[in-house]
């Protein structure tokens, strides 16, 4: 296909990697450890050096890494672009306050048309979405169940429901169904109801625009990227991963309309991984995001390159947030659309271990892959080879979705 490692000249000896994640409440050593892990290895499997060690740029949190791949020496600095502190905030909510937003966000979704337009584009992250409010509705139903059950009993015991014992009835059932949902609420490390609800309720809450916290956030990274962009490297690769990848076109857009990407500074690189960027594009207010799909799509200052994969039920495979959007300008170049096609790249046997864990499998773009084909982090973040020359010659997935869904299209509010 023309991206392998072998079939480019070195055009990279060091590059500045900033990863932006998506909803995720989790401290960002998490990011560096998997790095750790899963370069290791990959580089046990393609035959390739990879090393880790403390980070030597400023930024809150990140890492420096040393390679060589086929005899070739590279240096990167990783940055994790934080915004897990803004995700936990939004999610210190309390029981009922979700239930709250869980009404809210199914009107969101479901009286405007969002949801049944999703659903002609991927069914997996729909279904993702959906599940959420089916969870939160049964642990309800459950509570619910068991408190009327404690009320029965003690009608029974009390030979009739007098006033007393009516008192008692609706005390126990109160305490039961509270119980209850606060047993569930305290595993959810095991059911994620209350953490995906919290996610699709934060893009729903104001219609598919960006709460002023994190548009705060966005414009303090614009500046971390904007200040690499004047470094002595010969790349800058923003990686916008799940949610993350609608953060990052909006700060890429703001930074080339800004003039802030210098035309004889490092190569721009955007890669998007498990995007689900019409979960929020589709929605009507939205205007921005829209208006900067659009823009960003055009410009050729930037290299963006898309990756998802069918096995990845939590991302909308394949679908050209752009296009899919309906908000695709004339000489639209950009994403590449490609798939890193799990079944192929992964064993058999890995395949059959994963298949199944579905939050693991949308982080497989950060991993390892047992049998690589053309798609490998570790080459694209540590490799001797830019995107853009990586890919020069690849060809869009021939399955790709790239036809107008959306209904709002509206791009100024």
């Amino acid at each position: 296909m023309g991206t392998g490692q072998a079939d480019n000249p070195q055009d990279v000896s060091r590059r500045r990697v900033f990863y932006i994640p998506g909803y995720d409440p989790i401290h960002p050593r998490r990011y560096r450890e998997l790095y750790r892990k899963e370069g290791a290895a990959q580089a046990r499997i393609s035959g390739y050096r990879i090393g880790l060690s403390p980070k030597r740029t400023g930024g809150l949190y990140g890492w420096h890494v040393d390679s060589e791949m086929d005899g070739q020496a590279v240096t990167a600095d990783v940055e994790v672009l934080v915004w897990s502190d803004i995700v936990r905030d939004s999610m210190s909510t309390s029981i009922p306050a979700t239930y709250a937003q869980l009404v809210r966000t199914a009107w969101e979704y479901i009286a405007t048309g969002a949801l049944r337009r999703l659903m002609r584009l991927r069914k997996g992250p729909v279904i993702a979405a959906l599940y959420p409010i089916g969870m939160l509705l049964l642990q309800l139903t459950c509570a619910m169940v068991l408190g009327w059950a404690a009320f029965a009993v003690i009608g029974w015991l009390a030979g009739g429901l007098g006033a007393v014992a009516t008192l008692a009835g609706l005390v126990a059932w109160g305490g039961i169904v509270w119980a209850v949902l606060r047993w569930f609420k305290k595993k959810d490390g095991k059911f994620f109801a209350y953490y995906l609800m919290h996610d699709y309720a934060y893009s729903a809450r104001y219609r598919g625009a960006n709460p002023p916290e994190l548009e705060a956030r966005m414009a303090a990274f614009g500046e971390i990227i904007a200040e690499a962009l004047t470094d002595d490297v010969q790349e800058v690769l923003v990686v916008g991963h799940s949610s993350g990848a609608h953060l990052a076109v909006s700060i890429l857009a703001d930074l080339i309309r800004a003039g802030r990407v210098p035309a004889n500074g490092p190569k721009l690189a955007f890669l998007s991984l498990g995007q689900v960027v019409p979960m929020v594009s589709f929605l009507r207010g939205a205007h921005r995001l829209r208006a900067d799909l659009r823009y960003l799509s055009a410009r050729e200052e930037l290299t963006w390159v898309d990756v998802t994969a069918p096995g990845d039920g939590c991302a909308f495979a394949l679908c050209d947030p752009v296009s899919v959007s309906g908000v695709a300008p004339e000489g639209k170049r950009w994403p590449l659309v490609f798939s890193a096609q799990f079944t192929r790249s992964l064993s058999p046997e890995r395949w059959k271990e994963l298949r199944w864990k579905f939050f693991r499998l949308h982080f497989q773009y950060l991993c390892a892959f047992d049998r690589p084909l053309d798609y490998d982090y570790f080459q694209i973040t540590a490799g001797p080879v830019s995107l853009s020359a990586r890919y020069c010659d690849r060809p869009p997935s021939n399955s790709r979705i790239d036809v107008p869904v959306s209904k709002y299209t509206s791009i100024a509010a």
